[in-house]
């Protein structure tokens, strides 16, 4: 019989976190390698791990599982990497370069002063962009009928060619997706093995541009995505798992394995996606509304900015140089984790990333890398025990970490240790200053968050980080080296929805509104239904996406429930009104608004569940103290209090520096900061 275990997932880029909630409530982790080159090895991995964790085997232990919410970041690493699929694209004739002109934006890290750039080059190159005869006018009507056999010869030609997935994107076919929908039809039967994505499926706005451009984006990771699902699928169900299987979207919400196969673009940022609520469930519990998500792994470094709850969304979105105008939760990432090579670059200047050892083959110390990595310099510094890495499951090799770090020290005239604290100041630099970027910089003071330091290399990195802005308080997170999981637990699992709808409010049709809403909330409740979820325990909440007359940005603004009328879009004006106040500090009621598009959000209560708590203790924590070890703090070597974090108990107190050697996490106290554990294990630092 099917058991009640909840199972939440993250492929990261070095490890694959496996998060078990199980019939008590109480999470339980385990992390397996990310395998590359096959990820549902390292998912099995993780899966292993933790049927063996509860007794049982794999069979058993998937038999058990209701529902398993998974998250990676494949189509992430396909899209930056360049490893996508042979594209082609089927667009109104003479309408094939609206995806190199794309509003004439360059490219989006290049200073838009400098002339000397180079092209855009589109995924899709203009040879494989084949112009079709049809015509869709912007309300719907048919000006010219879809001339299928210009299809036919376009497949024909995609199959000659070894195209491998299709985009297919008319003219607003966001109001009539019937040619679009024909087209796929036909190239599914011509070439059944050509992935094809539809924009009227994909991103049913206006705006040609981003949305051929993000159906574009998805048709080009769709087959490796697809193929990893199916497989994934698959294997699965040859070890008796028969709950439901969830993906973590990039919006923060989940949905079912078949809609993300035909919609692979909302796979972008998986993952990370979840962290934010993770943040937010930490930050209720301690009485924080302001927070500063961070998330440290091993290839990335993930910041995310929350003011007052809200979990900040965005449709501004780029993928490198690709546009992706899906509504993703905002977050900001660099290259830099655990993963991330140090090196000299062409001015002779010490850099750190934004190239990546990877899991594969990972920092030198793990024994298969020759390159420094950021882990190399933790574990010179004596943060990171090389004798306790993940419980002691991996032995560090500390004499390999200090052979990676002979070119660089030798071009700095340092030694190996004051060449990885060179390292590791010039990484967490880099993380500060991304910190800044999406607050100081955009009117926040810093300093009035709790900054959430999570990830595998966050309990590291998080005080240093801290110290560096002026932050009185670091959160880490008992279950910081899985957070991306954890975050799947915390929020309640949903789906997004959206129509294009462009009209002034002052003109709008209440019935158009209304009908529109009830069939996206209609197309909600059915989806939920396939899921074994019924009508009364689904939440939806609409929302619109409104702007002054003449702006080219929006803003999402809360609508009511319920029938629309004339006053309930008056009360919508005079929401956006208010809620562009509190984001740009200005407002024009004077002016009149429009509407762009219209939202639902459908959700559902998250399963309830607690963190697994600890016994009070007295407040005096050498009781749990396991060693002293050599470790470099503001240039000085100190030997270091370390703790044993399975003997570390509530209301333990003490002052940094101090180590903290956990199963999953190792837990740094700069000088200057106080940690506190608190009930639930969360380590509190503050500063003295």
């Amino acid at each position: 019989m099917q058991g009640k275990k909840r199972v939440c997932v993250d492929v990261g880029g070095t490890f694959t976190d496996c998060l078990v909630m199980d019939e008590t409530g109480v999470l339980r982790q385990f992390k397996a390698s990310t395998t590359p080159n096959y990820p549902s090895d390292g998912f099995m991995n993780a899966m292993q791990k933790a049927a063996k964790g509860y007794g049982q085997s794999l069979q058993e232990f998937l038999g058990s599982v209701s529902v398993l919410i998974h998250g990676t970041t494949l189509a992430t690493n396909i899209l930056l990497t360049g490893r996508g699929a042979k594209t082609g694209m089927l667009t109104t004739k003479n309408f094939r370069d609206i995806v190199e002109i794309r509003r004439g934006i360059k490219p989006v890290n290049i200073s838009l002063y400098n002339v000397f750039i180079p092209p855009n080059r589109p995924l899709v190159p203009r040879s494989r962009r084949i112009g079709v005869d049809e015509r869709v006018l912007y309300d719907g009507t048919v000006a010219t009928p879809l001339n299928e056999q210009e299809v036919v010869d376009a497949v024909a030609k995609f199959r000659n060619d070894g195209v491998q997935a299709v985009a297919v994107c008319y003219l607003h076919s966001y109001i009539n997706p019937d040619h679009e929908r024909r087209t796929a039809a036909l190239v599914k039967e011509i070439a059944p093995d050509m992935y094809v994505t539809t924009s009227s499926d994909t991103l049913p706005i206006w705006r040609e541009f981003e949305r051929f451009n993000t159906t574009m984006v998805g048709a080009y990771v769709g087959p490796a995505v697809a193929n990893y699902l199916t497989n994934l699928q698959q294997r699965l169900k040859e070890c008796e798992f028969a709950g439901n299987l969830l993906m973590m979207q990039a919006n923060g919400l989940v949905q079912t394995v078949e809609k993300c196969i035909d919609k692979a673009v909302y796979l972008l940022h998986s993952g990370p996606a979840a962290a934010p609520s993770g943040a937010v469930y930490l930050g209720d519990m301690l009485g924080k509304r302001d927070l500063i998500s961070v998330d440290m792994g091993g290839t990335s470094f993930d910041v995310c900015l929350i003011q007052d709850r809200e979990i900040p969304t965005t449709t501004e979105s780029w993928g490198g140089d690709q546009r992706v105008a899906i509504k993703m939760v905002e977050i900001e990432t660099i290259g830099a984790g655990g993963g991330s090579i140090g090196d000299i670059d062409s001015l002779g200047l010490l850099k750190v990333g934004p190239q990546s050892a990877g899991a594969d083959p990972g920092p030198a110390c793990y024994g298969k890398g020759d390159r420094p990595t950021v882990t190399d310099a933790d574990v010179l510094l004596g943060y990171i025990p090389h004798d306790y890495f993940l419980g002691g499951d991996i032995k560090l090799d500390l004499a390999a970490s200090r052979n990676a770090m002979k070119g660089i020290a030798e071009h700095l005239k340092r030694d190996a240790i004051d060449t990885a604290e060179a390292m590791f100041t010039t990484v967490n630099a880099s993380m500060a200053d991304l910190i800044t970027e999406v607050s100081t910089k955009r009117g926040h003071d810093v300093r009035e968050s709790v900054l959430v330091a999570a990830g595998g290399g966050g309990p590291t990195h998080g005080g240093f980080i801290a110290k560096s802005l002026g932050l009185d308080t670091v959160v880490i997170p008992q279950v910081a080296g899985l957070f991306s999981a954890f975050g799947m637990f915390a929020m309640d699992p949903g789906e997004d929805y959206v129509r294009s709808h462009v009209v002034r409010a002052a003109n709008a049709i209440p019935e158009r509104i209304n009908e529109l809403y009830e069939d996206m909330e209609a197309e909600a409740v059915d989806s939920f239904r396939k899921m074994g979820i019924a009508r009364g325990d689904v939440t939806l909440s609409r929302t619109a996406d409104m702007r002054y007359i003449g702006q080219f940005h929006e803003v999402e603004t809360e609508v009511k429930g319920g029938e629309i009328t004339s006053a309930e879009i008056e009360a919508a004006v005079q929401a956006f009104t208010q809620k562009h106040e509190k984001l740009y500090a200005f407002s024009m009621p004077w002016k009149g608004a429009e509407i762009l598009a219209l939202r639902v959000k459908a959700t559902v209560r998250k399963a309830p569940f607690q963190l697994k708590g600890v016994e009070a203790g007295n407040g005096d924590a050498s009781g749990a103290l396991k060693r002293t070890r050599r470790a470099r703090f503001e240039g000085k070597d100190i030997d270091t209090p370390v703790y044993d974090g399975d003997r570390i108990r509530a209301g333990d107190r003490f002052a940094g520096p101090a180590i903290v050697e956990e199963p999953t996490m190792t837990v740094v106290v700069p000088t200057g900061f106080t940690c506190t554990v608190d009930k639930y294990k969360n380590y509190v630092l503050t500063a003295a």
